[in-house]
């Protein structure tokens, strides 16, 4: 029976491949490991949290015993690694955590299943280790049109790239180069990966994806944090000028793509997962207002005035842009929204789901949002 692990299941990104995999595959065992730090929410899997082939382990990565008992017990055939700290500005102020969640925790998981799998009669054979990674660990690129540039609305996987920003692309080949102790962390993490694999054997895959968006993440982001900043027209704080580029893609069709690479991605390979959709921080930001005021009810633009620019965050990358050429080309992948479809989306169910953000914006978070955002906005 096709066994696996997916780490950090009960948040943003995990709770959407957790979902896929449970519904899609009935036949599979899907084992959901998450230590419920403040991101992870089992209220975005009450969907599935009584399927037959689902089963929930509050755990922490870095506890080697558990997660290797775990292995043992559920006879664990794959590993879909999401679980980490992501934050940057929490990095800024709390590098040792990210260190030990990331780095240890990697480690830790790697660990596990390479002792129980080589314990097994076929060891390695049909087992797959899957590690999700960010783009941030690249570095940063140049931004070499920065005046008068029309945001990508239309852009598509499959046409040729975007080069509003800048002719650069991040591949799978590109050195890596972290400017925050966040991407310096899993950096770090996916080194290890990759070693293990050129050591042991370990059959691994590892996946560099951009931005996410849409449903169910921590109002810690851009986007949630400003729809429901908006919506209680609160600030909308801005580093610099928001000339700072991202590329953002819907969080299903990241999930989509995790799917089809740990079913047939090769073993040892780097597969980069981008949207092809370059925005400035503050063109995405006033696409959002926008998008708020109208299915508020309100007039389109209204609250422009809540945009607040404030001092840069240190050391903040200018842009990314991934290169999604080869995992189109040799698995077929490509988005399936654009973005005004995805952005769409993504408020309305924010604006139609305030109880699940009320419920995290109160209480014991609401103490977390003013410690951390007193005077540390979120920008990406």
């Amino acid at each position: 029976m096709t066994s696996i692990i997916i780490t950090g299941g009960a948040g943003f990104i995990g709770s959407h491949v957790v979902r896929l995999f449970v519904n899609k595959y009935p036949e599979y065992r899907i084992i959901n490991v998450d230590k419920l730090t403040y991101a992870g929410n089992l209220a975005n899997l009450k969907d599935i949290e009584d399927k037959p082939n689902y089963r929930f382990v509050k755990a922490d990565i870095c506890d080697f015993d558990t997660i290797y008992a775990l292995m043992q017990e559920e006879h664990v055939t794959g590993v879909i690694h999401l679980a980490a700290e992501s934050h940057v500005d929490r990095s800024i102020k709390d590098p040792f955590t990210f260190a030990r969640t990331n780095v240890l925790g990697t480690l830790s998981m790697l660990q596990a299943a390479k002792l129980y799998w080589e314990s097994l009669p076929e060891k390695y054979e049909g087992k797959r280790f899957y590690h999700i990674s960010t783009d941030e660990v690249y570095g940063a690129l140049e931004l070499t049109h920065p005046e008068g540039v029309t945001p990508p609305f239309t852009t598509k996987a499959s046409s040729a790239h975007h080069e509003a920003y800048g002719e650069e692309f991040f591949l799978e080949t590109t050195k890596y180069n972290p400017h925050s102790p966040y991407s310096a962390s899993k950096a770090s993490s996916d080194h290890f990966v990759r070693a293990f694999h050129d050591t042991y054997g370990m059959p691994t895959i590892v996946t560099n994806c951009s931005n996410n968006y849409g449903p169910y993440q921590f109002p810690e982001k851009l986007i949630p944090l400003f729809i429901n900043n908006i919506r209680h027209r609160k600030p909308l704080p801005v580093y610099g000028k928001g000339e700072n580029v991202r590329d953002w893609l819907y969080v299903e069709d990241h999930a989509r793509a995790i799917d089809l690479i740990f079913h047939k991605g090769t073993i040892a390979e780097t597969y980069n997962i981008g949207g092809f959709n370059e925005w400035k921080n503050i063109d995405i930001i006033k696409v959002v207002i926008n998008t708020v005021d109208r299915l508020l009810g309100r007039q389109e633009g209204e609250d422009m005035d809540l945009i607040t620019y404030v001092t840069d965050r240190a050391g903040h990358d200018l842009r990314y842009a991934i290169d999604s050429r080869k995992l189109q080309a040799e698995l077929g992948w490509e988005p399936s929204l654009q973005f005004e479809e995805g952005i769409e989306k993504t408020v309305r169910w924010y604006l139609d789901n305030q109880a699940w953000m009320d419920n995290i914006t109160s209480g014991e978070y609401e103490k977390y949002y003013e410690d951390m955002y007193a005077e540390r906005p979120s920008c990406d």
